[in-house]
């Protein structure tokens, strides 16, 4: 029926978004939601749907390390251990899974028939390389393997058997992380700026991340707030929960409103006022449960 699938459909996001992080997750179910919603006619929930994905990805993606950049980044900065970083992360992580799974249930239980027509082949060769560069990655951030053997071993294995899919990454996403990092720390060096953001975060650390993710993005935000405290506990949660709220808080939330306005009867407007409902009342929530 459709709230099993609309359930499904989320969950995906959800606990996907912790090891592919929530930029690919929305990259990969929002697609999916706009196909199997459509050929089962119910186009009329694709938003809810979206949205709820939209939500489940950000939320879903701040329980590990790996699940985001600004997470990445912040394990790093402040040496978390896996233990330490988890402790912080998994009692939100939780509400959020209640939370979401409530909302739901707002969708009816109408009973469709969807035909996915014939199962692709799976290319197993190409699956066992990738899984492999992945766990390679995954002991990179746990430590295990430094950066620089990781990053050469992934480019030699690139050139070796997939040299095209090197060629198409996307270089200037990692520019921009290159120019955020340089303008925190400009923005560190300048006295002025540097007492102001101090005393604003004293102890103010979940609410400052989350405010500054809603204008700036929770990824920059991280970087720039991140040198003027040594509280990464309450940032981390901070620029986290900061994922909700404006369209611009994570760009993940970017990236499921453009696939969502490029389907067919696709409602912007309907959207917008639907993801800004959700999201806010859910930033809500979790800021007044996480203090």
């Amino acid at each position: 029926n459709l709230r099993t699938i609309g359930f499904t459909l989320v969950l995906l996001s959800f606990f996907s978004s912790m090891l592919i992080t929530n930029d690919v997750a929305l990259l990969t179910f929002v697609p999916f939601a706009v196909v199997v919603l459509g050929m089962a006619h119910q186009e009329k929930a694709l938003i809810w749907v979206v949205v709820m994905q939209t939500a489940a990805a950000n939320l879903g993606s701040m329980l590990t390390p790996v699940g985001n950049p600004q997470n990445i980044y912040l394990f790093s900065r402040y040496d978390f251990s896996l233990g330490s970083f988890l402790s912080v992360t998994l009692p939100i992580w939780v509400i959020s899974l209640i939370l979401i799974s409530l909302l739901c249930l707002r969708l009816p239980k109408e009973r469709l028939e969807v035909f996915l027509g014939e199962e692709p082949l799976l290319d197993r060769k190409s699956l066992t390389l990738y899984a492999l560069l992945f766990l390679l990655c995954m002991c990179t951030v746990l430590r295990l393997l430094t950066w620089q053997i990781m990053l050469a071993l992934v480019i030699l294995v690139l050139l070796i058997f997939d040299r095209p899919r090197l060629l198409t990454a996307d270089f200037w996403l990692l520019l921009t992380f290159v120019c955020f990092f340089v303008f925190s720390g400009n923005l560190a060096r300048m006295d002025a700026v540097k007492a102001l953001l101090q005393n604003l975060l004293r102890g103010r650390e979940l609410l400052v991340g989350a405010a500054v993710s809603q204008v700036i993005s929770n990824v920059p935000a991280a970087l720039l707030l991140s040198g003027f405290t040594d509280n990464g506990r309450g940032l981390l949660l901070g620029v986290n929960i900061g994922g909700l709220g404006t369209p611009v808080a994570s760009l993940a939330s970017l990236i499921s409103f453009k696939l969502y306005s490029h389907a067919e009867h696709a409602r912007p407007g309907a959207f917008m006022r639907c993801f800004l409902a959700v999201n806010l009342g859910l930033l809500a929530v979790l800021l007044v449960l996480a203090r």
